[in-house]
């Protein structure tokens, strides 16, 4: 028996050196699934729309405004305030959209591990 009370090859060697490159491995396939998810959903288009579909806005997984519609019907210079609100509500809905689809593709991934921790 080596030194340390372990034979050699044993827990300490091999068996170590083993679980530490299958961790490894499963790190990097997660990686992988992780970047799959998050270039699927940075590509995916989110809408919403307010005011009965008078203003829709639509942004990317990126959070990236990439359209906006607004119906002639929402021109009344009288009441700009509601125009502007219309326009902001539907654009955070569709960033809020991004955001979750986002959380939901990245715990997905990751298999609901906390990457947090990991500055991730």
């Amino acid at each position: 028996m080596a030194k340390g009370g372990f034979p050699r090859g044993g827990m300490m060697g091999g068996g170590m050196m083993r679980q530490q490159a299958q961790m490894q491995q499963k790190i990097m396939k997660m990686q992988k699934e992780l970047e799959k998810a998050q270039k699927e959903v940075e590509e995916t288009i989110f809408t919403a729309s307010v005011g009965g579909g008078t203003v829709k806005a639509s942004c990317n997984g990126k959070k990236e405004l990439t359209e906006l519609v607004i119906s002639p019907e929402a021109l009344n210079p009288e009441d700009v305030e509601m125009l502007q609100d219309m326009v902001l509500s539907a654009a955070n809905e569709a960033l809020r959209q991004a955001e979750d689809a986002m959380n939901k593709a990245v715990d997905g991934a990751s298999g609901g591990l906390n990457l947090g921790a990991f500055g991730l």
